[in-house]
Order: C-alpha cells, then sequence, then structure tokens
C-alpha cells in the first residue's frame, strides 16, 4: 500500500485528453474536430430518423418583401431631398447607385417571397408521406439570411422540420430563427458542411445567389457528372433569367467544355407551382411514392 507521501494529490492528477480543451483545438487535434462534424450530426440525424431532405441554396443577401419596400422608399426619399437641395455630383452618384441597389433588392425579394412558398408547399406534402419510419425529404438550408431563412421560414410555416447548417465565418453568420432548435448545426469546416448538404439530399434547388451559391451548384454538379453521386439527385434552377446572365450553359457545350447530355442534370422554374410540380413528381418517380 503506498504511503501518503507516494500518493498523488488530486491537483496533480492529469487531464484527460478528451477534457483537454487546448489540446483539442490544437493542430494536432484536427482529425478529431473533422470527425466530431461528421459524428455529431450523424447522431442527431439517426435519433430524430431524418432520413432524406430537399436542400435549398441561394443567397444570404435577399430580404423579404417588405423589407425591401422600405428601402426603396427611403432611397427614394434621400434622392429626392438632394435633388431640392442641390447636392454635389459625387453625393449624388453615391445616392443614385443607392436607389439601383434598392430597386434591385425589390426583384431579389421576390425570390426570398418565392423560396419560403416553395418550402411551405414541399413541407405540407412531405408531411403526408409520414408512415412511421422516418422524416422524408425535410426542407434543409445553410442556416442564414436571405434565401436559406426563406427556406427555412416555410417549413415551419407548413408545421413541419426546418434544417439549417449554419458556418462560422470572419462576418459572423448567425442562424435564422426558423430553423427547428435540435436540427440547428454550426460547422467550423466547409467540407463537412458540404458533406451533410449531399450525403442526405434527395433534391436541390439553387435561387439566385453569389459566389458561395455558384460553389455549390457546381461542385454538385461536378459530382452528378462524374457519377460520384450515385443515387438519383434532381436539381432545380430557380430563377432562369437570372441564372443565364450569370452562367451561359451553351457556351460551354459550344467550346465543347462539357457535353450537351450534362444540361439534363439540371431543370430550370420561375414559379413555385411549376417548381413544386417538378420536383414531387421526380421524387415519386425516383423513389417510387
Amino acid at each position: 500500500m503506498p504511503s501518503k507521501k507516494a500518493t498523488a494529490s488530486h491537483s496533480q492528477i492529469p487531464e484527460k485528453a478528451y477534457k483537454n480543451i487546448s489540446f483539442l483545438n490544437s493542430p494536432d487535434a484536427r482529425v478529431i474536430r473533422i470527425l466530431s462534424e461528421y459524428l455529431e450530426p450523424l447522431s442527431r440525424f439517426r435519433r430524430l430518423r431524418i432520413r432524406d431532405t430537399i436542400v435549398f441554396f441561394g443567397s444570404a443577401r435577399n430580404t423579404p418583401m417588405r423589407e425591401a419596400a422600405a428601402k426603396l422608399k427611403e432611397a427614394k426619399a434621400k434622392l429626392a431631398t438632394a435633388q431640392r437641395k442641390k447636392i454635389n455630383s459625387r453625393q449624388m452618384k453615391k445616392l443614385k447607385d443607392e436607389l439601383k441597389r434598392a430597386e434591385a433588392g425589390i426583384e431579389m425579394a421576390r425570390y426570398y417571397e418565392d423560396a419560403a412558398k416553395l418550402s411551405e408547399m414541399l413541407t405540407a406534402w412531405s408531411k403526408k408521406l409520414s408512415n412511421g419510419k422516418g422524416q422524408r425529404f425535410v426542407v434543409c438550408s445553410g442556416g442564414g439570411p436571405g434565401i436559406m431563412q426563406a427556406a427555412n421560414k416555410g417549413a415551419i410555416r407548413a408545421g413541419g422540420l426546418a434544417i439549417g447548417m449554419n458556418i462560422s465565418l470572419p462576418h459572423e453568420q448567425f442562424p435564422n430563427l426558423y430553423i427547428s432548435p435540435n436540427l440547428n448545426f454550426e460547422f467550423h469546416y466547409f467540407f463537412m458542411r458540404k458533406f451533410w448538404f449531399v450525403y442526405l439530399a434527395k433534391a436541390l434547388v439553387v435561387f439566385p445567389g453569389g459566389f458561395g451559391t455558384l460553389d455549390e451548384l457546381m461542385e454538385v454538379l461536378t459530382l452528378l457528372q462524374t457519377d460520384k453521386i450515385r443515387k438519383k439527385m434532381s436539381v432545380l434552377i430557380y430563377g432562369s433569367e437570372y441564372w443565364k446572365k450569370v452562367l451561359n450553359f451553351d457556351a460551354l457545350v459550344e467550346s465543347g467544355a462539357i457535353d450537351r447530355s450534362d444540361l439534363k442534370l439540371f431543370s430550370f422554374a420561375d414559379d413555385p407551382v411549376t417548381a413544386f410540380k417538378f420536383l414531387t413528381r421526380e421524387l415519386k418517380k425516383n423513389y417510387d411514392l
């Protein structure tokens, strides 16, 4: 039996590795952190019996129509006041640019409202498919504002679940208020977040957006083109006027960069009813519903 002198005091017992925050946040534990972003969501999805999702991508900068209309009204009032006061040309140009952005915001706000409506319709439809074996086609977004918020809002409005896969960014992106509490995720690694977007998805709806939306769309199309996604996944690009200005798919075909058959990897829609009909028809066909 060790003497009291040889027995370590409580304060001398070293910390277990899995409780060592300094180690877990170090470069040496990066693999553990990556695995955590795989295993922790997997655990939640299994526990809540989430079988598959419909993922919405789109700009974080879109606002509801009410907010966009208020910004436009404010911009017009500022410009009218400036014109009466005859301010200098530099300030006038700045106000005119602000008015142009506010006018563009009205058009983009339409997509916010459409995303919320489509999500509500899809959620109401998917709720009827429940057969006690798990939640089907749950709406999933990137968890932030804009189109992401609209998608989650629509799902909650229909009385369903709403998944939000947020990511920590230098200019913080906070989770929107319409995510189901137990399906609110915060990722550090973009590639793990993308994995979870794709892994459960049976359909993808891509609304107008910027670099992030383009990145997500192109990665999924590449994976489908190269048969790295083997399941049936329907890709719907929403807002043909916007996307055909931003991306010239026909030019890619004409230059030989892609095959004409690659254009079959996605379809376009311009209103919630058309989008809903396309997605439900494809899901029924692909998954024997």
